[in-house]
């Protein structure tokens, strides 16, 4: 057995992975099962096999993106889904620690990537952003809504589902009339236009992508809203600084995946000063199921420079330092597996424009990317908290009956 194939055998059970190896001898590891992919690949060199073992995550994604891991039966959706649906999270079998080495590099990459200081904060945000509105429009919903739906059924289509996902966050708001909201990290402005049509609110939504900037205000402007929906490119500390007390609502939703832990103390303090006194704010954001962890290195180096995925017990014990009261948590388990596995299929059916707008390794960084992500959502430790915040425990009505009756009033108009 190669050496490869010590680490694949063990790890592959259900499903069957078929491997040519570049010098044409095969190995063939686990059986068909119900529910699980049957992949063949082939290595188009011998230094794939040493790049995968070095970091299997990082090794496979670069051998992949240059085109020698050659996956010639399925697609690389099915592969991931193969290898990670094969030892769940859930099941936490017995893991092996990388070697001493390894595991320092990554504990310092990865805690130095997380300083997101203003000026290197836009930067991350324009290498996932600012690469071309065309893109987005390619694979994500009409209204450009790049974070996890809400699935009412399954057999939903995303449009409907990002719409669902809109009214569950306003029905959390408790929104009224004449009150004067901000939505950090507001994207392309379709969280900030909706908030404004459904309970005749002020927004301000605030970001550091110019190409989201553009298109959000162009929004406002096509609306006719301009003067009560308004865009800025702006950081979330600057804001508080220049804005505080100002806001009776604040909404962010993807966006504190991108504040790196060094950091959340700092922004759950801005958002506390942000707010009035009777301020609610609803934090949507990815997270571990588990407690805290490292961002990959292939996500670091390609897809979300400065990202960090946080726990729940650090997201609460950072807010714990501002005396937000955290009035209401909710965990999403599936809902942004539905969802990537919509981007994906539709990603995979403009591969055509997305090659000739990039190119094909580009291409193939981003389905692995969708792949990969979905696999976390579905059988790793990935989830989606909305956490309610109040400064004020007299605020919010009693009980959280308001939740489904604002929610079922937003989905009839």
């Amino acid at each position: 057995m190669s050496i490869i194939g010590k680490f694949l055998g063990p790890a592959i059970k259900r499903g069957q992975l078929s491997l040519t190896h570049a010098d044409g001898s095969k190995e063939v590891f686990g059986k068909p099962a119900n529910g699980f992919p049957n992949i063949s690949i082939r290595m188009a060199d011998d230094k794939v096999v040493r790049q995968i073992m070095m970091d299997p995550r990082l090794g496979a994604a670069e051998a992949f993106m240059d085109g020698r891991l050659i996956i010639e039966q399925g697609d690389v959706m099915d592969m991931i889904q193969l290898l990670r649906s094969n030892k769940p999270w859930e099941k936490s079998g017995v893991l092996q620690p990388p070697g001493a080495f390894k595991r320092v590099i990554d504990n310092i990459s990865a805690t130095f990537d997380q300083y997101n200081f203003q000026s290197r904060s836009k930067k991350n945000v324009a290498h996932h952003y600012d690469i071309g509105n065309d893109l987005y429009r390619l694979f994500l919903d009409q209204d450009l809504q790049y974070t996890c739906a809400y699935w009412t059924d399954p057999n939903n289509t995303l449009e409907q589902a990002q719409l669902d996902k809109k009214a569950h966050i306003a029905a959390k708001l408790d929104l009224q009339p004449g009150q004067r909201v901000v939505d950090i990290g507001c994207g392309w402005g379709g969280m900030a236009l909706y908030l404004h049509e459904k309970a005749d609110v002020d927004v301000l939504g605030i970001t550091l992508s110019e190409e989201q900037l553009s298109v959000a205000k162009e929004r406002a402007e096509a609306a006719g809203v301009s003067d009560r929906v308004q865009f800025e490119l702006i950081d979330y500390r600057d804001l508080a600084a220049r804005d505080a007390g100002k806001f009776d609502r604040i909404v962010s939703v993807g966006m504190f995946e991108a504040v790196g832990t060094p950091h959340f103390k700092t922004f759950f303090r801005s958002m506390a000063n942000l707010m009035t006194r009777d301020g609610v704010m609803l934090l949507h954001t990815i997270g571990r199921m588990g407690g805290p962890g490292k961002t990959d290195a292939f996500t670091r180096k390609y897809i979300f420079p400065g990202g960090y995925i946080p726990a729940l017990s650090e997201t609460l014990a950072a807010s714990e330092k501002s005396r937000l009261i955290a009035t209401d948590i909710e965990t999403l388990r599936l809902h942004y597996a539905f969802t990537l596995r919509e981007w994906y299929k539709r990603t995979v059916a403009h591969k055509d424009e997305i090659v000739a707008m990039y190119d094909e390794k580009f291409f193939r960084m981003w389905t692995f990317y969708l792949a990969g992500a979905t696999a976390a959502f579905e059988s790793g430790g990935m989830c989606n908290y909305q956490i309610q915040f109040s400064r004020n425990r007299y605020t919010l009505p009693l009980t959280r009956d308001y939740m489904a009756e604002n929610e079922a009033e937003l989905r009839k108009t």
